[in-house]
């Protein structure tokens, strides 16, 4: 294996995670706030304001990781 292999495909590996963070952040979201319609019986507003939370967690996440420096910047 050749030197520096190894951390080319950790980098590749952080970042094809952020699609996975930015769904997984969505759902959390909507279905939180599905759950608490349900139990609150508040109609769907409650899915509304967790999708769009989750949204937002979601796109931050991206944008922290996108920013971050990698390891192959020295």
């Amino acid at each position: 294996m050749r030197p520096g292999l190894g951390r080319k495909w950790g980098e590749q590996l952080r970042l094809s995670s952020i699609g996975l963070t930015l769904a997984i952040s969505v759902a959390i979201g909507a279905l939180g706030g599905w759950w608490l319609d349900g139990y609150l019986g508040t109609g769907p507003w409650l899915t509304v304001v967790g999708l769009v939370l989750g949204s937002a967690a979601g796109f931050y996440e991206l944008v922290r990781e996108v920013n971050r420096p990698s390891d192959s910047d020295e």
